[in-house]
């Protein structure tokens, strides 16, 4: 049996991986899909001073009060912020990192350094009288959708599980000067349905930091592939597996 952590992006809620849950625990696996500070049911939370210090401190308690080890740790967008932290922080506790169409960052790098188009929002959220939080974003002509999701009844759903998104997670620079967190084997799965003008996606290195080739998977679909395609991602999440599943 092997652990999954699914960490959900900037505005979702863990009720995003409803659909790749159940798959993952089909085949024998332990799943974890939080909600972090300030979105879904810890919307009442949200509030100015939820950062990406927050968000990390979630998922190490999560993982530390579960007394998890071997981690299969997944984020989805502005959680690859999160989860490069989170493994600078506890690398013995983490199998693989998996970058979903997520932010990679550097040492020292903001949301805004790694997709400068955020600080966009942040701008546009600086002219309201709540500039510390950024609303949900509206849909966009087809095939963009909203995050990638197109299909009228996703749509709806998608829609109930967003929440305001706090601009200190886009603020904050991450640390990452733990050389113990090299050695953890990282996969990059790109979603390469298409992506609105000004969204950039960093090129992953050939080389990984622990000297094994870089490892990139495509999915053909929009940036929520755990709404639009569930089931081909749990089959790339079960590859990597670090221990085979009880029957």
């Amino acid at each position: 049996m092997s652990t999954y952590l699914l960490v959900h992006g900037a505005w979702h809620s863990g009720r995003c991986w409803e659909r790749v849950v159940p798959l993952l625990e089909s085949a024998g696996h332990r799943v974890f899909a939080p909600s972090l500070t300030g979105y879904g049911e810890r919307a009442h939370l949200l509030g100015p001073e939820v950062g990406l210090d927050t968000h990390v401190e979630d998922v190490v308690a999560l993982i530390r009060e579960q007394q998890l080890t071997d981690v299969v740790l997944v984020g989805h967008s502005y959680a690859g912020l999160v989860i490069s932290s989170v493994a600078n922080e506890i690398p013995e506790r983490i199998a693989e990192l998996v970058y979903l169409d997520a932010m990679f960052p550097r040492h020292g790098e903001t949301a805004v350094d790694v997709q400068p188009i955020t600080q966009q929002l942040i701008d546009l959220a600086a002219q309201s009288d709540s500039a510390w939080r950024i609303p949900p974003l509206p849909e966009r002509p087809a095939p963009f959708g909203l995050f990638g999701v197109t299909d009228p009844a996703d749509l709806a759903w998608l829609r109930s599980m967003l929440s305001d998104q706090p601009v200190r997670c886009l603020q904050q620079p991450v640390r990452l000067d733990n050389p113990a967190a090299d050695a953890i084997p990282r996969t990059h799965i790109h979603c390469v349905g298409g992506q609105p003008e000004g969204i950039t996606r960093r090129p992953v290195p050939p080389v990984q930091p622990n000297g094994t080739p870089a490892q990139v998977w495509e999915l053909p679909t929009g940036h929520d592939c755990m709404i639009t395609m569930p089931a081909e991602l749990s089959d790339l999440l079960l590859k990597l597996a670090p221990e085979r599943a009880i029957p």
